[in-house]
């Protein structure tokens, strides 16, 4: 079983810059899709970007191009590097470790307002 906790959310203008950090209890290189999900009021959690076990991203059309996923193997941690951040994306954000099952974090709220 992974544990994961989350952290770097906050509260930021459109246009500012987040970096967010999941950091894993075990390994998780080698087995574990990665994944940054998010939810907003009213809404349903909607993935928001992945890694493979072998560096392999992908992410939902909405943040193609703002938003970076990345892992520290050596640190069990991952990362979601948000810029040109939009009201749109405000939500809870969701780390998800997936290997047959799906294990969660608690979340960390990112709000985007002026």
């Amino acid at each position: 079983q992974v544990q994961l906790v989350e952290s770097g959310g906050g509260l930021v203008q459109p246009g500012g810059s987040l970096r967010l950090s999941c950091a894993a209890s075990g390994s998780i290189s080698s087995r574990y899709v990665m994944g940054w999900y998010r939810q907003a009021p009213g809404n349903r959690r909607e993935l928001v970007a992945t890694i493979s076990p072998g560096g392999n991203v992908n992410y939902a059309e909405s943040v193609k191009g703002r938003f970076t996923i990345s892992k520290d193997n050596a640190k069990n941690t991952v990362y979601l590097q948000m810029n040109s951040l939009e009201l749109e994306d405000t939500a809870v954000y969701y780390c998800g470790a997936t290997f047959v099952n799906t294990y969660w974090g608690q979340g960390t709220q990112v709000t985007v307002s002026s």
